[in-house]
């Protein structure tokens, strides 16, 4: 039996989270949420959700000691980012007047302009709330296996993700700007997107994720 930890650092969809994963897992596959380093080491996948200020996250994961526990997970084993957890994984943010995260890879995490204007000159609205269509720019990997390209997903945010080496960048989508939405390097996946509230697609991300061997 495998286990999956949903890290409990106080920020967090956390139970919206595990009930996706517990919906597409397999009998031989258990969903924790655990803020134990004990048992976050011991699992065989590990799940770093995220929601609100990247100053707070911030500020939580190192007080909780989530900082240098993921640094020794992604060594060994497959870890999943999503929305926040996804920012916190680069080098800097411009939240709150300029955030470090933990430098795992390599990119920064930027405001969107204002005004924000799509291809008419028609404004759009900050936070980015809702559906958009994602652009698979690594569709042969395997947590995009059995979704199309151009898929929508869920997303809710007001910062966006520029990533340094853009052989890591797996999903890119549009509002406004082109932006990284999916990160791809070693035992590392990361989305902005929330795959626990984006329907089938999201929920067949999260099951490939169960099933990856990076």
């Amino acid at each position: 039996m495998q286990t999956v930890a949903v890290i409990d650092y106080g920020m967090g969809n956390l139970h919206s989270v595990s009930k996706a994963l517990e919906h597409v897992a397999d009998t031989d596959t258990r969903i924790i949420i655990t803020s134990k380093p004990e048992d976050i080491l011991a699992a065989d996948r590990v799940v770093l959700p995220g929601v609100g200020a990247i100053r707070d996250c911030m500020a939580e994961i190192i007080r909780h000691g989530v900082d240098d526990i993921v640094r020794e997970i992604i060594n060994t084993r497959p870890l999943l980012g999503i929305c926040v957890g996804m920012q916190v994984l680069l080098d800097h943010s411009e939240e709150n007047g300029g955030v470090e995260c933990l430098g795992i890879l390599p990119g920064d995490v930027k405001r969107f302009a204002n005004p924000l204007q799509d291809d008419d000159g028609n404004r759009l609205k900050v936070p980015h709330m809702g559906w958009s269509r994602i652009q698979q720019t690594n569709p042969s990997h395997p947590l995009w296996q059995g979704i199309e390209d151009n898929s929508r997903f869920y997303f809710v945010h007001s910062y966006h993700a520029h990533v340094a080496d853009a052989s890591m960048v797996v999903g890119k989508t549009e509002y406004g700007l082109e932006f990284d939405v999916a990160l791809s390097h070693e035992n590392v996946f990361a989305v902005q997107f929330h795959p626990e509230k984006s329907a089938d697609s999201g929920l067949k991300l999260l099951e490939n994720y169960l099933k990856w061997k990076p």
